[in-house]
């Protein structure tokens, strides 16, 4: 079904960021291994320490946390073909995680460890920048979350939701796209059969 092929997705994501040399490249490169996951799979645990920094290559994958002694989740991020997924602060400081890593659909993915990148942002400093500059994009793109979280109408995030992506109201279900913007299920619902883009 892949015709694509992974590092060559990886190529361009990286590359669109941060240029590395052929060496460099050539040796991130090296470092991703290929790994599959069924639907529904836990692929990190709350209380694990990360393991894995995944580029996803196909399927659906979200985050969330789960309250202790409650079934209520609050869905904190997906992740999706041509990203990075994983565990982001427990993989970087190789803490527990407060959080769970969990695939939506059949999911493929390369992946490398916390060790191997560590080695060659040592060795590399293009490679380091890399990482520093795909950091700085993630926080940005929390910091500006936050601010649709905390100031924004249940309208206003249902839109920048649809304008940002609206492919994934047919690829993730709808009672986690509710969670991720902090809605009622039934809010969403209303807003889903009122909103136009």
């Amino acid at each position: 079904m892949q015709n694509v092929d992974p590092l060559e997705q990886l190529k361009s994501v990286v590359f669109n960021v941060h240029s590395l040399t052929i060496e460099e490249w050539e040796s991130f490169a090296s470092i991703w291994q290929p790994f599959a996951a069924k639907r529904k799979t836990i692929l990190t645990a709350a209380g694990e320490t990360e393991k894995y920094l995944y580029f996803v290559t196909e399927g659906v994958q979200r985050a969330f946390y789960l309250r202790e002694n409650s079934d209520k989740d609050a869905t904190l991020v997906f992740s999706y073909t041509g990203s990075f997924s994983g565990v982001l602060d427990s993989f970087l400081l190789q803490q527990p995680s407060r959080y769970f890593l969990e695939t939506l659909t059949a999911s493929l993915f390369i992946r490398t460890t916390f060790v191997q990148i560590n080695e060659l942002m040592k060795q590399y400093h293009n490679i380091e920048t890399f990482v520093r500059k795909s950091l700085a994009f993630t926080i940005a793109g929390v910091l500006e979350r936050q601010i649709e979280l905390q100031s924004f109408t249940a309208e206003e995030k249902f839109r920048v939701l649809l304008s940002r992506s609206p492919h994934v109201l047919s690829m993730i279900p709808h009672k986690y796209l509710a969670s991720y913007l902090g809605l009622d299920a039934t809010t969403f619902s209303k807003l889903l059969g009122s909103v136009r883009i």
